[in-house]
């Protein structure tokens, strides 16, 4: 019953108060490390042009999006699904069924038009993707796993009781080689 318990709430902060990952960026949110990712209609101009791109399912553009941004920014369901349904009843994608109870979306003349009219902000968009994923690297959550586990285990090692000198020189040596390593990274 406990495991039970367990994996309602990590789903619980999982899902967060905005939808599977949130629709912020991680690291602070609106106004956190990174600030506002998009400014109003930019996201509808993303999922046009990765659908201009080639036809993408919505969890396809939910999981583009973060890819492109390096994980810095993961929209939710809750904002991609109400743009998609805008953008088609804009004309600028169509939606087709398709297997699994999926829709297929594709983008129509008039979206590639609204889209080529629109290129320059687009591309403004994805550079700031770009720029985001780059920054954003050093808070990669591998990164910030293997940081946590390497300090649990010293706290663990150094408030155990006193260590022998070989400890000592053992736990440096491992230290100073995985700094070394993270340098030559």
């Amino acid at each position: 019953m406990h495991r039970h318990h367990g994996f309602h709430h990590h789903e619980h902060h999982r899902w967060g108060r905005h939808g599977w990952g949130g629709h912020h960026m991680r690291g602070g949110g609106r106004g956190g490390r990174f600030g506002r990712f998009f400014d109003h209609g930019d996201l509808k101009l993303v999922i046009l042009r990765l659908i201009a791109d080639k036809p993408r399912h919505g969890y396809e553009i939910i999981k583009e999006i973060e890819e492109q941004a390096g994980g810095a920014y993961s929209p939710s369901p809750g904002v991609v699904y109400p743009t998609l349904t805008w953008l088609e009843e804009m004309g600028f994608v169509t939606a087709a069924d398709a297997p699994g109870g999926r829709k297929l979306y594709t983008a129509t003349p008039e979206g590639e038009a609204h889209l080529a009219a629109n290129e320059a902000q687009a591309s403004g968009i994805f550079q700031r993707m770009a720029e985001a994923a780059a920054s954003s690297a050093a808070f990669s959550p591998q990164i910030l796993r293997a940081r946590e586990n390497l300090r649990t285990a010293l706290k663990l090692k150094t408030t155990g009781g006193s260590l022998s000198k070989e400890q000592i020189a053992t736990i440096c040596d491992a230290l100073d080689a995985a700094a070394a390593a993270v340098e030559r990274a």
